[in-house]
């Protein structure tokens, strides 16, 4: 008898990525993030790429899963550690959100794609000759933070080729950034830089700019392609686990 063609298969659409920003009263803030988004849905074509904050910009995040339709969505927070935000108020949002069920990805931080990102941006900011780094962060009371973040200056440290690289952070933890840049000082460095360990300006990056002057300072991180690449390869280590 004669065999009927086979129905298609149809696959089932990737699930959203819905990127958690922290927000900002600075508006280049959410410019740097969209343009950042822009990167990695170049880098994806046809993936969903949607932006939420956690407070003060919009759209808020629960507004965001508001607007999607029903189905699987993985969150992949902008932020560079564990702490309350990634522990608590991502989870909370996401339990909230009916019709959607929510995967969260973990932090960007720590990862070597980031320290080619931060490498790179202090090329950038005419410091690739500098012989000690602070890594400017945000600071967090969760010591989960900091053990990322002096995760990362290790790495850091290798894709400099042994340069030394302290932490520094704008609040809650220490040192600040101008303790950090003593310390390298006690260390023998004598053209220290500051390397800005944000997704895109704010308060937080302003103010560890104006602590680490005279020194050289890169920019945030925003829409290097690194970073891109970094949000997107949290993206699918979050759809594996799920999977598994």
């Amino acid at each position: 008898p004669a065999h009927r063609p086979s129905e298609p298969h149809h696959r089932a659409p990737a699930p959203t990525l819905v990127a958690v920003a922290h927000g900002s009263r600075d508006p280049a803030a959410r410019r740097t993030v969209t343009a950042l988004l822009d990167v990695v849905r170049a880098q994806r074509p046809g993936l969903r790429v949607r932006l939420g904050h956690l407070e003060i910009d919009e759209p808020l995040l629960g507004d965001t899963l508001a607007a999607l339709p029903a189905g699987e969505v993985v969150l992949v927070p902008l932020l560079f550690g564990r702490g309350y935000h990634t522990r608590h108020d991502i989870p909370s949002v996401a339990r909230a959100a009916r019709g959607h069920h929510c995967h969260l990805a973990a932090p960007l931080g720590p990862d070597p794609l980031l320290a080619e990102a931060l490498a790179d941006r202090l090329a950038t900011a005419g410091a690739a000759d500098a012989d000690g780094v602070v890594l400017a962060a945000a600071g967090s009371r969760d010591p989960r933070s900091a053990a990322d973040a002096e995760a990362t200056t290790r790495l850091l440290s290798t894709r400099l080729g042994g340069v030394p690289v302290l932490p520094g952070y704008a609040s809650a933890a220490d040192p600040d950034i101008p303790g950090a840049l003593d310390r390298l000082a006690a260390l023998g460095c004598r053209r220290p830089a500051v390397a800005s360990y944000f997704t895109a300006p704010g308060h937080f990056a302003t103010r560890c700019a104006r602590a680490a002057a005279p020194h050289p300072v890169s920019a945030p991180l925003g829409d290097h392609p690194a970073l891109a690449r970094l949000v997107l390869h949290r993206y699918d280590q979050a759809r594996s686990r799920a999977l598994t």
